[in-house]
């Protein structure tokens, strides 16, 4: 057994984007483009008397975004004919492939909008497929009960228990932690790119306190150890990197730049859904 230790901490950096929106950005930054085969983690929150906020028709393709929420509703609508809200404990995954285009605004309600946005890579045999959207509901989420801690389970396995996504190609894993104890050991594919993130109350890996709104990356191994106070809550996300070169302009996610131009035509030319 290996121990995954902190390699570096990356500290949330508040970012403008969409229609009004501010989000808490760790990767998708100058200093941190791509963590592989993750593209971008915005951790997200619309007060609830914003007006007009969040984001609008916008197009993708090349890779998968992932939303995850903890409080409030959203909205999405897309050209391929999904629609849905997702409100506490919900998820969406939605596989661009070749291209989609799509919205995702706030519902009224009376609690503040409050969730997170994953972008995960696609590898390059699979950036043309056919889009794909996974509507997650919280009861479909099982919660995961080991030493120590509670775990939502969106993706992957843990414990014999396995998430309700599935076929994805960087077999991800995806959860929401909250420790019930002082300490908790969790498992992780040895050879994957593995982060926390802090949401409520920090943690100790090691020797390095993690607080909230700080993403850890982490070393090698095949399980990681976290310290903290009962109720200190964070995410765990692994995925298998794709070690393929990628190319980005925006919301286009490629592995070459002829690719990204061949994207930009068919967006300016009216052909972006019905690109092959």
């Amino acid at each position: 057994m290996t121990d995954r230790k902190i390699e570096r901490l990356y500290q949330a950096v508040a970012t403008p984007e969409g229609q009004g929106v501010t989000v808490h950005r760790t990767i998708g930054r100058q200093d941190l483009s791509v963590l592989d085969p993750f593209l971008l983690l915005d951790e997200m929150v619309l007060p609830k008397e914003a007006k007009g906020a969040g984001f609008p028709e916008h197009p993708h393709r090349g890779f998968e975004t992932v939303t995850y929420m903890l409080s409030g509703r959203m909205e999405h609508g897309d050209r391929v004919g999904n629609k849905g809200v997702i409100g506490p404990g919900d998820a969406q995954w939605m596989t661009a492939g070749r291209g989609i285009i799509h919205s995702e605004m706030p519902v009224a309600s009376d609690e503040d909008v409050h969730g997170f946005q994953l972008w995960v890579n696609l590898p390059a045999a699979k950036k043309m497929i056919s889009p794909r959207y996974q509507d997650v509901s919280k009861d479909t989420i099982p919660t995961v009960v080991g030493g120590g801690y509670e775990a939502r389970l969106v993706a992957g396995e843990l414990l014999g228990e396995a998430g309700p996504v599935r076929d994805i190609a960087v077999k991800p894993f995806f959860a929401d932690i909250t420790l019930t104890k002082g300490e908790a050991t969790l498992p992780v594919a040895p050879g994957h790119t593995a982060f926390l993130y802090g949401i409520k109350g920090g943690f100790i890996v090691g020797e390095q306190a993690v607080p909230t709104r700080t993403l850890a990356v982490l070393s090698d191994g095949d399980r990681v150890t976290v310290k903290g106070k009962p109720g200190a809550q964070f995410l765990m996300i692994a995925g298998a990197p794709t070690r393929e070169t990628v190319a980005r302009y925006g919301p286009f996610v490629m592995n070459t730049r002829e690719e990204i131009l061949a994207t930009i035509d068919d967006w300016n030319k009216g052909r972006f859904l019905d690109a092959s």
